[in-house]
């Protein structure tokens, strides 16, 4: 295996003799303020005990120098036995406590301990981030889920920051010029699980008490922090009301009170993914603090972040999987409860819809692909671990989940997920572990139902199949299963028609369990034919679902008339699936959102609409028709611009469309007008983030120069700023310009991963693809190199980023093909994800074939 990963195999082996009874951690970051250092130092003290008494293991660590090692009293040769990735052993007593110092490196990636300097203020903030392996970039650890341990963490900060972690400080003594934070000991955790947030952080307080069964009462003191630049725009009293009632809802539904005593939420800066379940200190990308107006959708979605990372602290955190190939375990359930509770404790009554027509949308994508996997996948390693945070282990497992509480019924759901809390609280587990109490609790057998939805791969399509007679009325009505492995699927059937207002309203539903590859369904025989017959209604299962002849005529003439708005969503949900398989004309998707968007009511069903729209046009558009297609949709979004109400949230949505879409005079000079003030649409508020949209766009056609681009950030001299004139340079349709944005990326690892990100974003424009078409060769000679000396995280952004998919065309896919096919022995992480760069661009092949006609 290569040093810096770790085999399954290997972590059995060394988890069959360790027993990790506590890590004492100091950490001195007193360092960060200086440009100039790249290092901290970090001592660790392992307490653990060995089954195998004269043997040998050994510890992780990714460090620049490893200052001295001491086992047992024994001082040990760093350079005999630190490799840069691991720590050798060897005569192991059975009580052994390990001393490690290190001088361990400050991240730019956002792995391990970040550091982040504010170009607003100059402040300089921390926080770390490692799963699925990198608290070995900050302290020694056995880096794996089950050598779970109590944690007790010192820092050493200067004497201005304020230190946050996952239990509550003790003590906070002056020493210096720093002070020392020392923080109690945590539960027994995963070493991916705990966390360290340090600098100058705004914080806001609150506090949750509950009145619990026994009589007594819990009390969790409630932070919230950010940047302080960022203070102006903290919503905090927001953030506490979800998460309090989020509180409310775990402890009704889980009777397991909170067990991690504080509940901080901090918002940093840089981070790469969406939120992290820290037990006690969980993190959140900044993106979440809102410096400009956002849309309903915006709120709601931080919000179902904010209880996905909540339920996580009983699953995932309280109860841990054994290894990744459970990682399913925590994430489904946890995407599964995030909408569940946001629907059952908050404001968010779209929880549902969002769900159908977002999630499920990248599950879909994600389970179509030649590298899909079962929801329990086979992870080999670390960095199989890492590619499959994907839409198969979240949106799918919770698509499933959400199947398997409409299988065995809500009450015997939560009454197993109770029992299953209390039954391995502090442990490690395996999905038979959960299976087993949900078939007490239920009385079902679910070992054919786990072989089938978790055990096997890919989507099932769901196509109604009408026999009626001379007078309309039906004699028999099937649904029939495609797929490689026919699934149970407990659905409803809604049929719809239209009432006397013209609204498609529905008359009919029917439940039932769908097997096999046909299922006649005698209930609704003798019914007239509806309009529209809607597979899935409710959307209780995972399947795409199709349509006879007549349905997809309604929708047709029709989709923005369902009155309901989960109904109408999956309607959306299946044309666009439609779309991507090549089974409906790119232009004829195109034409229901022209016609159809603008009656969408649910903000978010909308955005996503243009977000696909974009996605049609510029990728599985038959390339002949894409200028008069850009010319619709830009029309169209400037039509329904002017036609929203005034401050709304679609016209906000609409306005941004149009940023991404307009490419004639007139769009462009509106464009103008609204950045200097000489254009107006009544009520629109032409903010700091759609200024940058709006400069984007100009950037992107030729319509802005790097002068004006720079004068925008001296206005806006923010972190957030920065980026956004960092993708727009990138983004200028000049050679130059693409260029540097490629040497800044792959010639020099010396950007932080915001900017790599925003480097490749501008880079890649799909109005620019003669510009970058020469760099595909170069892409594909530089892949191994990058996906060997960069970090994971990196380089998947790079691999993935700078993948050609605008260039949409058989000498690209051959290109791509000739890698695979000449490179068997890449590993197989760099493979897995040019695979499915290339199935994407397979797949829009196709779709351009069937547009074209």
């Amino acid at each position: 295996m290569p040093g810096k990963n770790l085999s399954r195999e290997e972590a059995q082996q060394r988890a069959d003799i360790l027993s990790v009874d506590s890590y004492l951690v100091h950490l001195d970051v007193t360092s960060a303020v200086s440009p100039a250092a790249a290092t901290f130092h970090s001592t660790t003290t392992i307490a653990f005990r060995s089954s195998a008494p004269g043997g040998s293991t050994f510890v992780d660590l990714l460090a620049p120098a490893v200052r001295s090692v001491t086992l047992n009293g024994r001082a040990l040769d760093p350079g005999a036995v630190f490799d840069g990735a691991r720590i050798t052993l060897d005569s192991l007593a059975e009580q052994n406590v390990l001393v490690v110092e290190a001088d361990c490196a400050y991240s730019r990636t956002g792995e391990g301990l970040h550091r982040f300097v504010d170009p607003a203020d100059g402040e300089t903030y921390l926080y770390t981030h490692y799963e699925p392996a990198d608290a070995r970039r900050v302290f020694a650890t056995f880096e794996q889920p089950d050598l779970k341990a109590p944690f007790s963490f010192t820092v050493t900060a200067p004497a201005a920051w304020d230190v946050y972690g996952n239990a509550v400080h003790e003590d906070v003594s002056v020493q210096g010029d720093a002070r020392v934070w020392r923080f109690a000991p945590t539960k027994p955790i995963s070493t991916y699980l705990t966390a360290v947030v340090a600098g100058p952080y705004h914080v806001e307080r609150d506090h949750y008490s509950r009145r619990l069964a026994d009589g007594s009462t819990l009390e969790i003191p409630l932070a919230a922090t950010c940047r302080r630049s960022l203070a102006p725009y903290f919503d905090a009293d927001e953030i506490f009301t979800v998460t309090k009632q989020g509180l409310d809802f775990f402890h009704q539904e889980f009777d397991f009170p909170y067990p991690f005593g504080k509940y901080d939420q901090c918002f940093v800066p840089e981070y790469n993914i969406g939120a992290m379940e820290n037990p006690g200190c969980v993190t959140f990308r900044e993106d979440f603090v809102f410096r400009s107006k956002v849309t309903e959708a915006a709120y709601e979605g931080r919000a179902n972040v904010i209880l996905h990372e909540m339920a996580h602290m009983w699953f995932g955190d309280l109860v841990t999987m054994k290894w990744w190939d459970d990682l399913w375990l925590k994430e489904s359930f946890a995407d599964f409860m995030g909408s569940f509770s946001q629907i059952e404790s908050t404001r968010y009554r779209s929880a549902w819809i969002t769900f159908a027509n977002k999630r499920k949308a990248w599950a879909y994508r994600q389970d179509q692909f030649p590298t899909t996997h079962p929801i329990t996948a086979d992870i080999r390693d670390l960095e199989d671990a890492k590619l499959n945070f994907d839409g198969i282990t979240y949106a799918k497992g919770a698509s499933v989940l959400k199947q398997l509480v409409a299988y065995v019924g809500r009450e015997a759901f939560f009454a197993g997920v109770r029992q299953y809390f209390k039954r391995h609280a502090y442990g490690n587990t395996v999905l038979g572990d959960l299976l087993g109490v949900l078939e007490q609790t239920s009385g079902r057998d679910l070992t054919s139902w786990s072989k089938a939805w978790l055990q096997t791969a890919g989507v099932n399509s769901l196509t109604p199949q009408f026999t009626c007679d001379a007078e309309g009325r039906i004699t028999e009505f099937a649904v029939v299963q495609d797929g490689a492995t026919p699934r149970p699927h407990r659905i409803a059937i809604g049929f719809y028609d239209h009432d006397a207002v013209g609204a498609l309203v529905r008359t009919h539903r029917v439940e039932l369990d769908v097997h096999g590859a046909r299922t006649v369904v005698p209930e609704l025989a003798g019914l007239h034919r509806p309009a529209l017959a809607l597979l899935n209604d409710d959307d209780l299962t995972y399947c795409k679902i199709r349509f006879d002849d007549r349905s997809l005529e309604t929708l047709r003439s029709g989709l923005g008339d369902i009155t309901d708005g989960l109904a109408r969503a999956l309607a959306w949900s299946a044309v666009w699936n439609l779309t991507r398989d090549g089974l409906m004309p790119t232009r004829d998707y195109l034409a229901l959102v022209l016609r159809f968007a603008g009656q969408e009511s649910d903000i978010g069903v909308l955005q996503s609409l243009h977000q696909h729209a974009k996605v049609a046009l510029d990728v599985y558009a038959d390339p002949a028709w894409r200028v008069e297609g850009a010319q619709l949709l830009a029309e169209g979004a400037l039509r329904e611009l002017r036609a929203a109400a005034p401050g709304s949230d679609h016209q906000l949505a609409w306005a941004r469309f149009l940023a991404q879409t307009a490419h004639e005079e007139e769009q462009l000079r509106l464009l103008r007008g609204l950045l200097a003030g000489t254009a107006r649409i009544d009520g629109l508020e032409v903010d700091q983030d759609l200024r940058w949209l709006l400069w984007l766009a100009l950037a992107a056609v030729g319509r802005a120069d790097a002068g004006e681009l720079n004068a925008e950030l001296a206005a806006d001299n923010t972190a957030s700023g920065k980026q956004h004139l960092t993708e727009c340079l990138a983004a200028l349709p000049a050679a130059e310009a693409k260029a540097a944005a490629w040497s800044a990326v792959i010639d020099s690892d010396e950007l932080p991963n915001a900017l790599v990100e925003a480097q490749i974003s501008g880079f890649n424009q799909p109005g620019q693809r003669e510009l970058t078409a020469g760099y595909t060769e170069r892409y594909f000679a530089v892949l191994e190199e990058i996906w060997s000396q960069r970090s994971i995280e990196i380089a998947m952004r790079i691999v993935e980023g700078f993948f050609p998919r605008y260039q949409t065309d058989e000498r690209t896919l051959a290109t791509a093909d000739a890698w695979l096919t000449g490179h068997p022995s890449a590993a197989p992480a760099l493979r897995r994800l040019v695979l499915e760069c290339h199935d994407d661009l397979g797949r829009a092949l196709r779709a351009q074939a069937c547009d074209r006609g």
